[in-house]
């Protein structure tokens, strides 16, 4: 069996990505497709003591408006640092902060001049996976398919043919896809379709006061420390 999931890059994403991503054998970044604005694409929460804060990376968006996700720009260099700056005041007293801070620095450094915004959600994301010990391989859309064909094809059959490619026997899906997903066209493939469900996630222990869910995944990395963060991925 080779589950694959294949999802848009996203800006630091929470836990329950990360979850999704540990129960793959395979995980592709589909960046080839519009970018929607004021989404998950370039911004994520963080707990703070004044309670959550956006954490948003600022895009060239005037023009853009049917750009594909990997076609956006950056239009902030100073980013990078103005949120690791917010990070380390929000999490400087989590049991975990000592123990992986140095590698978040890196991370936020390593894609600081990084001009481009699915360049930097991806290296982020990889980054992440290395501090819970997530070991699935990342694929790009476009390295699987060259990019013409990837626009010709409708979401669902976009999504068919690149699983295929892959080599997948069954597709993870997120659970907002059950609305509309085809699974008539992965069956036809020899694809069994799979429900993500993250109603096993557990809850855990918070700075600044009541449980949220809705949060980036650095902060049960910062809070917990890697092993207690892979702990609540309900991996």
């Amino acid at each position: 069996m080779k589950r694959v999931a294949i999802v848009q890059s996203s800006y630091i994403p929470w836990r329950g990505a990360f979850a999704m991503m540990a129960r793959c054998d395979a995980f592709v970044f589909l960046d080839s497709v519009q970018f929607t604005r004021r989404d998950w694409r370039t911004r994520n929460r963080i707990k703070t003591a004044q309670g959550p804060l956006w954490l948003t990376i600022p895009v060239k968006q005037k023009g853009n408006y049917l750009a594909p996700i990997d076609a956006m720009e950056i239009a902030e260099p100073g980013w990078a640092a103005k949120h690791l700056r917010s990070i380390e005041g929000a999490y400087r007293r989590g049991a975990g902060f000592s123990s992986v801070i140095d590698a978040v620095r890196a991370a936020y450094a390593a894609v600081a001049d990084q001009p481009m915004l699915s360049a930097v959600n991806q290296h982020l994301t990889e980054a992440l996976c290395a501090l819970l010990g997530i070991t699935t391989p990342f694929l790009r859309d476009v390295e699987l398919l060259p990019r013409e064909r990837l626009d010709a094809l409708d979401p669902t059959q976009r999504l068919v043919e690149l699983a295929a490619a892959t080599g997948a026997t069954h597709y993870l899906s997120g659970p907002s896809a059950q609305a509309y997903l085809d699974e008539g066209a992965f069956a036809a493939r020899g694809m069994a379709v799979e429900w993500m469900s993250y109603a096993g996630l557990p809850e855990y222990p918070q700075l600044w006061g009541g449980f949220e869910p809705a949060v980036s995944v650095l902060d049960p990395i910062l809070t917990l420390g890697p092993d207690g963060a892979r702990a609540v991925l309900g991996a």
